[in-house]
């Protein structure tokens, strides 16, 4: 199979304003992404180790380096080229570091940074001082809490550095070079619990670095559409397997609107789907958005082949198998009936598939091609020389439903909760076929979301699902012992769907729930359902 190379995020590159973020490892580097982001400024993450003329082409106006779990005094501990300071002179580019980040800057600029004798996890209070360019003369966010995470501090500052801010125990917050445009902090201004972070970001990118704030979705729909347009031939023919989530419907729609009905798309029911999932995904996708699509019942091809399967991963192996031997069939067919083989393979990629894929600096390692088992193109039968359409992989997914907001996908879809790849294969801990799992769980899971629904937490939880377990329980049920299977229900939030906290219900809901589990257990034959509290 042929495949494009991922290019530069071009749809992000349109404004004159770009910030590049060069990943060294932080657990939080996405979120930075995500919060300039949110302030209507371009910016995407790049591994540290990309060549200085890769970043060049993206004429950033600023570079972001990142924390990371390594220290700068260790040997083969990430680091910058050897003319990156130079480069960024050269340029008028403004850095800010950022833990790890901060430490390279002391380090590379002839400073000293050591391992501190008070290391700072957690919140921490810091002060600014009076008249410092990174955090102005207006005051609100001169005292702050914030979020540290550092075993290292900068015991010795480079020529023409001064600290700018210092935390409670004494150890440096953030320093500044205002002539050389070099700024760095030794939080964490991205992660929420730095109370004032955001407000820090603006201040920064605004203030100091003077950028505009003229980051628009429309603009990026706009662009997308351009490069569909211009990438796939005015005679080429494209192919989408849609699952039903918001990703793929809303590339399927994007591309759609660029190419009209040269866009074939497949929905294939593998018997994993969520409850009714076939009769109201293909409602929206015929009746809503008027996507041509062709609706494969493969259940039982899919079960058949699961059967007596425990291990997840090879479930997951073989319902990928099942999807390409599917999806082949397809274009076969459609090749025989438009005379001519498609030629691109529409895939709902996004952003954080793209930095998951990216192995952490200093492993040693180079691209990683495997970004989830049973999603990875290569597997594509080498006679289906696809080129691949990605229109969402610069972005996150709270801006895919932004985007599909514009191309008019209905609102209820947009907020659906995520569903896995594999289904509910991986949501029954065991034989997907046995006991009447897969039913049973539709069930309970329809019945565990409506409740969510009717108490007007849906849209404050990322996912509640439920989870058919390996166990079974002894009961009494209506004077009578039982032995039945139990589920646990789950629910998480999530801001960006790369890092997750558990949903707090409160106690009336809870009160409620007990009503709801017992509806659970007399409807399904369970005799427990157990409701996760974290």
């Amino acid at each position: 199979m042929t495949i494009a190379k991922p290019g530069t995020p071009g749809a992000l590159s349109i404004c004159e304003n770009v910030v590049v973020v060069l990943d060294f490892g932080s657990q939080y580097t996405h979120l930075i992404t995500r919060r300039i982001r949110g302030l209507h400024i371009s910016s995407f993450c790049l591994p540290a180790g990309t060549p200085l003329d890769k970043i060049q082409a993206l004429k950033p106006s600023v570079i972001i380096l990142s924390g990371g779990p390594h220290s700068v005094h260790l040997e083969n501990s990430p680091t910058l080229p050897e003319e990156f300071f130079s480069y960024v002179q050269e340029q008028g580019i403004t850095v800010l570091g950022i833990c790890y980040g901060l430490h390279l800057i002391v380090k590379l600029l002839g400073g000293e940074v050591k391992q501190a004798e008070h290391q700072e996890y957690g919140r921490m209070q810091i002060s600014a001082v009076e008249g410092s360019r990174l955090y102005g003369d207006a005051g609100s966010i001169n005292n702050q809490t914030v979020w540290m995470s550092h075993g290292d501090e900068a015991v010795k500052l480079p020529p023409g550095f001064k600290v700018v801010a210092t935390s409670t125990q004494g150890n440096i917050a953030a320093i500044e070079n205002v002539d050389s445009r070099i700024y760095a902090l030794q939080y964490h201004p991205e992660v929420t619990h730095s109370e004032k972070g955001t407000e820090t970001l603006r201040h920064f990118f605004l203030n100091v670095c003077g950028m505009k704030a003229d980051w628009q979705m429309q603009n990026v729909l706009e662009e997308e559409i351009k490069k569909v347009t211009a990438t796939v031939g005015p005679d080429d023919h494209v192919i989408c397997a849609l699952s039903g989530g918001v990703d793929s419907t809303v590339a399927a729609t994007l591309v759609h609107r660029a190419i009209g009905d040269r866009l074939h798309c497949v929905f294939v029911d593998n018997g994993l789907c969520r409850y009714k999932e076939r009769e109201r995904v293909m409602a929206t996708f015929v009746k809503d958005l008027h996507l041509p699509v062709t609706c494969v019942d493969a259940t039982e091809q899919f079960l058949s082949k699961l059967k007596g399967v425990v291990d997840p991963e090879r479930k997951r192996k073989i319902i990928g198998a099942e999807f390409i031997a599917v999806f082949d069939e397809f274009s076969h067919r459609l090749e025989r009936e438009i005379g001519k083989m498609p030629a691109f393979l529409v895939q709902g990629t996004l952003y954080p598939d793209v930095i998951e894929s990216c192995p952490p600096p200093g492993s040693g390692k180079s691209h990683s091609h495997t970004i989830k088992s049973h999603h990875n193109v290569g597997g594509l039968p080498e006679n289906m020389k696809l080129k691949l359409v990605e229109p969402l992989k610069w972005l996150f997914k709270d801006e895919v439903r932004e985007m599909g907001a514009l191309l008019d996908v209905p609102v209820s879809f947009l907020k659906r909760h995520p569903f896995p790849g594999p289904g509910l294969a991986v949501r029954i801990l065991g034989d997907v076929t046995q006991d009447g799992a897969l039913d049973t769980i539709r069930l309970v899971d329809e019945i565990f979301v409506n409740s969510i629904r009717e108490a007007g937490l849906y849209d404050k939880i990322w996912q509640a699902f439920a989870v058919y377990l390996p166990v079974k329980t002894v009961g009494v049920q209506g004077d009578k012992r039982t032995h039945s299977h139990a589920v646990a229900l789950r629910a998480i939030t999530s801001e960006d769907g790369m890092t997750a906290d558990w949903f707090h219900f409160d106690g009336k809901f809870l009160a409620e729930e007990q009503h709801i589990v017992r509806i659970i257990a007399e409807v399904s034959g369970l005799y427990r359902a157990l409701l996760q509290f974290r």
